[in-house]
Formats: structure tokens, C-alpha cells, sequence
């Protein structure tokens, strides 16, 4: 039905996804009835600050369906950012302090690209580690992307990530490995961005009591979950939220870097994502910039060219799972205050308008109803428990 946007001007780049261009809706302080309330934890790079709001609000805006979103932005102070980053935080964002000091549904707590050696030298550990801690307690559910995977399952369970001998990148299939709500109506094999140097495994995970859901044989463990207290934790090594070309994009970013000098690696091409033509510009780009590496050839890299014929055939199980995952808020927070399944908390929550949150609040109409579930998929699956 709607996402709002809990933001303090109207400036904001989002305004310009809402068909109604300025609407806003009202809430008043404390009426968390009517709307699930989620923050966005967002630890990218400068470079990614925007795109990272867009790929989130965009998914939320796709799998809420009737139910109505209040999205919230905050950021850790200790990210390290140039001044055009510090200014663009404080102007739309809100401190962990304020966060530490509060209650929300859910939150998504965005990866960053490694600086350091280890993640508890990274320079936001602490704060990571304290966050990690209050969602354990103050949230419904918690998810998790890429570096933040690898901090969360660090400071919970101390295990640690493993190196990869070459980046893991590219679209890879996925299969769903057991039963569970947040998979509920996703096809049993399906494709998901992928774009790491590390991974935790499997072995690691079960050891230490958390449940597998999907699994790929080229890119490992994808999505797993434990209940941390509170709080159900979900993990995603991948990128459900990527855009069409957000892989393409960070692999010529890759590529620029490397014929700068600045990274001595020539980035490998994204697997399972290019049609043949695309495939045979990049691997002749790459052969080019191997055999004469000089930062001017930059201007020559394909772009147009190779993201004319992409497809985006992630999207649809990525809406469904973020589906599940409101829902499941929704059955959860319904199911604390009065006696109520699943079905009955779920129509309860819907179609009820939003109210104010304290600070303007940007709506987005979703175009499509998310579909209903259908329970005859999971029994004719066959996939095991």
C-alpha cells in the first residue's frame, strides 16, 4: 500500500520515485498499530549512499503489498566519509544514539566495503557490535547484508569468515534447502546476486545453531536465519536488492580502479548475468586493458552497450522473500498483544492508513498486490525439512 520515508526534507532524491510527486501522510508519536516501523542501517561508501536507499525503499515499496511501511534512516558516525558524505548523513539521517534509545520492528543493516584486516579493526565495530546487540532485544527481526553477515555471525557466535581465492560475483542459482516462513512461495530454485571476497560456511553456521535456507554449489550459503533473543536474525551473503545493473556498474568500477593502479587485481566478469554479446565485449575490454593497463582507457568501457539486453530475473523471488519477512513482523508483533494466527494478524494490518512519526513522511504507492499465498506449492515442492 505505502512506504513511507521518515526524513526531514524534502529534498530527499525519493521524492522523486512517488507517482503523487510531495504527498505526505500524518502519524501520531507512539502509534506503532498501524505501520511497521523499519530502519535502514546504511554503512555503504559515499558512492552508495543513494543507490543503497533507492534498492531498499524500491524492494520494501514492491513486497509490502497492503501493508504500510515506515522506513527510517540512520548511520554510524564512525563510517569513515568525505565531507560531501558527512553533510548528506546529517542532513537526512539519525544518529545510532538515536536508535539505542528506541524500539522498531525491524532493521536492515547494510555491508560496506572492507578497510581493514579484520572486521573488529574496521573503524565502526563498536558501534556495529552495539547495534547488533540492541536488535536482538528492541526488534521483531533483524536482516543482515553481505559485510554485515560477516560482523553479526562474528560478534554473536565468533565465527569467522573465510577469504575466497577469487571474488565471488555474478547472478548464481540458488535452492531452498528446508521449510520456513520467509521462504514461504519462493520457487525451490532461484537466481541471486552475489559480489564478495569472503563467506562464512555452512558447517560453521549449523555448528553454531543457525538454520540454512537457501544454498548454491558456486556461491555457497546464501540466506540463513537464528532467533537471537528477541529478535529473528537474517542473513543474506547475496544482494536480493540489487538493481539490473548494480552489478555491471560495480564491476566497472572495479575495472577503473585497477587501470588507476589502485587495486592490482584485473576484475574477473560478473558470472551468470550477461547475454553472449555482452560477454564478448567485456572479455575483449579485459584483454585490452591486460595487455596495455593505462587509466585513459577508462572512457572506452562498454557500458551502454553490455546493459542494453540485461535482465533482472532476481526480483521477483527477492519481493516475495521481503513479502514473507513483513508479514512475518506483522503475524509476530499481532501475535504479542492479542491471541491471533498468522491470517488473522496479517488482514488486521492491512489497508489501515498511516499516521505521523514526528517528522515528513514521503509515500510511495505500491503498483501491485503481492500474490496470495499458495499453500498446494509448498506440499508439491517436495524439499526436505
Amino acid at each position: 500500500m505505502t512506504v513511507l520515508i521518515d526524513i526531514d526534507s524534502y529534498e530527499h532524491h525519493l521524492f522523486s520515485r512517488v507517482s503523487n510527486r510531495g504527498a505526505c501522510a500524518t502519524a501520531s508519536p507512539g502509534n506503532r498499530v498501524d505501520c511497521l516501523d523499519i530502519g535502514l542501517i546504511n554503512n555503504m561508501s559515499d558512492a552508495a549512499l543513494m543507490s543503497t536507499e533507492r534498492q531498499i525503499f524500491d524492494l520494501l515499496d514492491a513486497a509490502a503489498g497492503r501493508l504500510s511501511v515506515r522506513l527510517h534512516f540512520y548511520t554510524m558516525e564512525a563510517t569513515p566519509r568525505s565531507e560531501w558524505g558527512r553533510d548528506y548523513v546529517r542532513r537526512y539521517y539519525r544518529g545510532i544514539d538515536d536508535l539505542l534509545k528506541g524500539s522498531l520492528d525491524g532493521v536492515i543493516v547494510t555491508g560496506a566495503e572492507p578497510r581493514a584486516a579484520s572486521l573488529t579493526e574496521e573503524p565502526y565495530w563498536t558501534t556495529f557490535a552495539e547495534i547488533a546487540d540492541w536488535a536482538r532485544e528492541n526488534t521483531v527481526s533483524s536482516v543482515f547484508s553481505c559485510l554485515a553477515v560477516h560482523g553479526a555471525v562474528l560478534h554473536m557466535d565468533g565465527i569467522a569468515r573465510h577469504k575466497l581465492p577469487t571474488k565471488c560475483f555474478g547472478v548464481f542459482a540458488q535452492t531452498k534447502t528446508r521449510h520456513h516462513p520467509l521462504m514461504h512461495d519462493v520457487p525451490r530454485t532461484f537466481r541471486i546476486p552475489h559480489a564478495r571476497w569472503n563467506e562464512v560456511q555452512e558447517e560453521d553456521l549449523s555448528n553454531c545453531g543457525y538454520s540454512v535456507l537457501t544454498w548454491s554449489a558456486e556461491a555457497g550459503v546464501d540466506c540463513f536465519v537464528k532467533q537471537q533473543k528477541k529478535s529473528l536474525f537474517v542473513h543474506f551473503q547475496g544482494h536480493p536488492e540489487y538493481e539490473t545493473r548494480t552489478l555491471l556498474g560495480e564491476y566497472r568500477r572495479d575495472m577503473g580502479r585497477f587501470l588507476r593502479g589502485e587495486n592490482e587485481v584485473c576484475p574477473t566478469i560478473p558470472r551468470g548475468y550477461l547475454d553472449e554479446e555482452a560477454k564478448e565485449m567485456l572479455i575483449a575490454f579485459r584483454q585490452k586493458a591486460l595487455s596495455g593497463r593505462r587509466p585513459e582507457l577508462f572512457a572506452d568501457f562498454p557500458a551502454d552497450q553490455t546493459a542494453k539486453d540485461l535482465s533482472n530475473v532476481w526480483h521477483q523471488p527477492a519481493k516475495r522473500i521481503y513479502r514473507n519477512w513483513l508479514l512475518y513482523m506483522v503475524s509476530q508483533r499481532a501475535g504479542r498483544t492479542k491471541p491471533l494466527g498468522a491470517r488473522e494478524a496479517v488482514l488486521s494490518a492491512t489497508g489501515i492508513p498511516a499516521r505521523r512519526h514526528g517528522r515528513k513522511l514521503v509515500v510511495a504507492r505500491s503498483a501491485h498486490l503481492a500474490r496470495s499465498p499458495n499453500l498446494m506449492t509448498r506440499k508439491k515442492l517436495g524439499y526436505y525439512e
